[in-house]
């Protein structure tokens, strides 16, 4: 029971971490940049027609990123939308400060969407996809008045899943669970339970 609570725990936190800059809310997908949010859709129209896709999507193809803005102050403001490579092999724990560590980010940018005001409400980018593999969502709000820019970031995943550490989870969980069994009698049980002899200790002179 332990191990398995671990493992549920250890999964928990891991698809927390998993979004970056996006989440689930009341099962609607949201973004937040900052303070502000937004309800975030991903669509592959040529092959998934109208499915919302929140995160990762399965194919390298067409994809329409949207944005609906929860905040009415955000019409008024640019935003700018990018897509970077994972050069650095960070996966789902891509954070913000990431950002920092590449040298030159237009080298690593396979999308970009320059600064732009929505006044209905709705940003819109697409891009076509022309390989699998792991990439960075970058949104950034640039806030009036020369005041600092909000910046949120969320890793994806274009084409199929791997496995990344759920493989570790699983055995980290069953060698504790074995652990457990061990130490709570399980192993002295089966073995009455099949009357088998207790072990022994001779000693050699």
């Amino acid at each position: 029971m332990r191990g398995y609570m671990l493992l549920c725990t250890m999964l928990a936190c891991a698809q927390a971490h998993s979004h970056g800059g996006v989440f689930l809310e009341d099962d609607l997908c949201l973004i937040q940049v900052g303070f502000y949010k937004a309800h975030f859709t991903i669509y592959q129209p040529q092959t998934s027609q109208h499915k919302e896709f929140c995160e990762d999507v399965p194919h390298a193809n067409e994809t329409v990123f949207v944005m609906e803005y929860l905040h009415a102050s955000l019409k008024e403001m640019s935003v700018d939308f990018r897509i970077i490579n994972d050069v650095l092999g960070r996966g789902r724990f891509f954070r913000e400060e990431d950002l920092k560590k590449i040298d030159d980010i237009n080298r690593v940018t396979e999308f970009y969407q320059a600064p732009s005001v929505q006044q209905d409400g709705v940003f819109l980018a697409l891009h076509q996809f022309q390989g699998e593999g792991n990439y960075v969502g970058v949104v950034t709000v640039n806030v009036r008045n020369d005041e600092k820019s909000h910046i949120a970031v969320f890793p994806f995943r274009v084409g199929g899943r791997k496995w990344g550490y759920i493989p570790l989870f699983i055995t980290t969980a069953i060698l504790l669970q074995l652990n457990y069994w061990l130490i709570s009698g399980g192993y002295a049980r089966i073995r009455k339970m099949l009357k088998l002899p207790a072990p022994t200790n001779k000693n050699k002179d």
